[in-house]
């Protein structure tokens, strides 16, 4: 069990499990496990959902490019289910291996190298990306791809260090256990309850 309990399915906010449920239909999931952690923050579940649904394989970076990204982004940081998804089936077994080793050897295109080259730099040492690096890049890429390949980046590395953290594929007690009051709920609404107790 992740280290936050899941919102049970059936329990969820009706317009998030029809979002969840379109998403796994579409591809864009591979598993509700950490969107019903998200459910707990409604407006930010949305969110994320809304921003995922409008982006994924919508991009001008190819479709086989992006998956990559994802999965070595969640390789270096820790995140167990989404390294072990696959959302593109040009995505062999040995791509997904080749990652982990040098680039230069391994069967990817110019561009792919680069861009992996420039996740792994991001999620490293983002202050050593300067001036070279872009200029690098502008040689495989436009600039409005080097833009949204940085986006692409961000939101990876962000939403697979906190997946990693939720430790999603744990199958340990949850730290914090599921309660229906907690969902969408500020500390001031637990605040004015123990207030209210004494």
């Amino acid at each position: 069990m992740p280290r936050i309990e899941p919102i049970p399915f059936d329990e969820l906010d009706p317009d998030l499990r029809s979002r969840y449920a379109s998403g796994l239909e579409a591809g864009r999931y591979t598993t509700d496990v950490p969107l019903r952690i998200y459910a707990y923050a409604k407006t930010y579940a949305v969110a994320s959902d809304e921003r995922y649904r409008l982006t994924f394989r919508q991009g001008l970076l190819d479709v086989r490019l992006e998956e990559l990204l994802r999965i070595r982004s969640a390789q270096i940081n820790g995140c167990g289910a989404c390294s072990a998804s696959r959302k593109n089936a040009s995505i062999s077994d040995e791509d997904v291996t080749c990652m982990a080793g040098p680039l230069e050897s391994a069967g990817y295109s110019e561009r792919e190298r680069r861009a992996l080259k420039f996740l792994d730099a991001f999620n490293r040492d983002h202050h050593a990306i300067g001036d070279h690096d872009l200029l690098e890049l502008a040689e495989v890429f436009t600039t409005a791809e080097i833009v949204e390949l940085g986006q692409m980046c961000a939101t990876f590395i962000g939403t697979h260090r906190w997946t990693h953290i939720l430790d999603v594929l744990d199958d340990s007690e949850p730290v914090l256990k599921f309660d229906p009051s907690e969902i969408d709920r500020p500390i001031t609404h637990r605040v004015r309850q123990q207030y209210s107790e004494h």
